[in-house]
């Protein structure tokens, strides 16, 4: 959203963003010079609290939700021309719908494509309601899923809704997406396969990163053999400290140093040894050119930021889109996925021993010219042309 909200000005555009308070996001914003109102409560203390899959207090969190859309986000969006939201269905049926009060362009963006419906893949799994065991066709358990969205979250919206003037929606789930979501995802990593909705995949949002590395960090690639990076992004303390430790002994073993990034879960060093370095929010653009494999979660932006540098990757997913880029990885060639969120030091260094083999690096390499790098620019200039005519925000 960073590199949208800088294409967008690069372009002339006024921007204003809403958000939630958390540290990471404010500074990433203040670094591009893009004012960021703070919306909701922050997600880092969410993330690192809730049990994957639970629903307990999720009526509450779906509440607080929605009333920032109806509250804050509103108030912000008064006098804009259009209105773009990604995030929990909470928050874009939410915000669609504040963009149908006060009657401006609405765009639904989705940075990864398994959460939106398609007869080439099942729908993930929504907290407290698990797929029906037994139904192979994904066309019917998109269906479910919309069934399931109703009930989570239709009475909710629609209260809201009949507050402020508004009709009721019966699909939460197809009125926050429309007919055209905007996919901002790269097309050589994430190719979008035909189907009756009718995606706009713009490229990833990946703006241009120039925060300089700091100097030890600079220093130390060059100190002894490449590096291996190891960072699992908002993956709570428990799962990725386990994985963490795997991976420092299976880098080792591969006779490789490691830059453990600390992300949510606080990682560090897993002893004091001085071939291991740990790094807080920092500049992966430049950092993974410097590095000879990435290992890493198999979040979106890590695995298109890495796969722009050409760099080997080791993909451990832990959840939600996670399994979908590992798999995407292994089949581009561009490195390994781990079978499974609980690697050993034996399956780390078997999946490492694969992404450090000389054709891999080719392949990556390869595959980092195919990559764009325009993608927010691309999404910034068709929201500015459709601002200015009345024809669907398509590309």
């Amino acid at each position: 959203m960073v590199g949208l909200a800088v294409g967008l000005r690069e372009l002339g555009v006024e921007v204003r963003v809403c958000a939630p308070p958390d540290e990471e996001s404010a500074e990433l914003f203040a670094g591009a010079g893009v004012p960021l109102v703070p919306v909701g409560a922050p997600v880092r203390p969410l993330v690192t609290t809730v049990v994957p899959g639970s629903a307990a207090g999720l009526a509450q969190r779906m509440a607080a939700l929605m009333d920032a859309q109806f509250g804050t986000m509103a108030r912000v969006a008064e006098g804009c021309d259009a209105l773009v939201a990604t995030g929990p269905l909470p928050v874009t049926s939410a915000a669609r719908s504040v963009a149908e009060k006060l009657g401006m362009r609405y765009v639904h963006a989705s940075h990864t494509p398994v959460s939106l419906p398609s007869p080439h893949q099942p729908p993930p799994a929504r907290r407290g309601r698990p797929l029906p065991p037994g139904v192979s066709d994904n066309l019917e358990l998109w269906e479910v899923d919309a069934r399931n969205a109703n009930e989570m979250f239709g009475e909710a919206l629609n209260s809201r809704r009949t507050a402020v003037g508004l009709p009721g929606v019966d699909n939460v789930r197809d009125y926050a997406f429309t007919d055209s979501p905007w996919l901002a995802t790269d097309p050589v990593l994430s190719p979008w396969r035909s189907t009756k909705l009718g995606v706009v995949q713009t490229g990833a949002w990946l703006g241009a990163d120039e925060r300089p590395l700091p100097s030890d960090l600079v220093a130390f690639p060059k100190a002894g053999t490449a590096p291996v990076y190891v960072g699992f992004g908002s993956t709570p303390l428990g799962a990725a400290k386990g994985v963490a430790r795997a991976a420092v002994e299976a880098i080792r073993a591969q006779g490789c140093r490691v830059i453990v990034s600390r992300g949510w879960a606080g990682l560090g060093p897993v002893d004091d040894q001085d071939d291991c370095f740990a790094v807080g929010e920092v500049n992966q653009q430049a950092l993974f050119r410097r590095v000879a494999a990435v290992l890493h979660h198999g979040g979106a932006g890590t695995t298109t930021t890495a796969a722009q540098a050409g760099v080997p990757q080791v993909v451990v997913p832990q959840g939600a889109d996670q399994p979908y880029w590992a798999g995407r990885v292994a089949e581009l060639g561009i490195g390994a996925a781990h079978d499974g969120p609980a690697p050993t030091t034996e399956s780390l260094s078997a999946a490492l021993q694969a992404a450090l083999a000389p054709q891999t690096r080719a392949r990556a390499i390869a595959v980092a010219d195919t990559v764009r790098t325009d993608g927010a620019t691309v999404a910034a200039r068709l929201l500015l042309d459709a601002v200015g005519s009345s024809a669907p925000i398509r590309r």
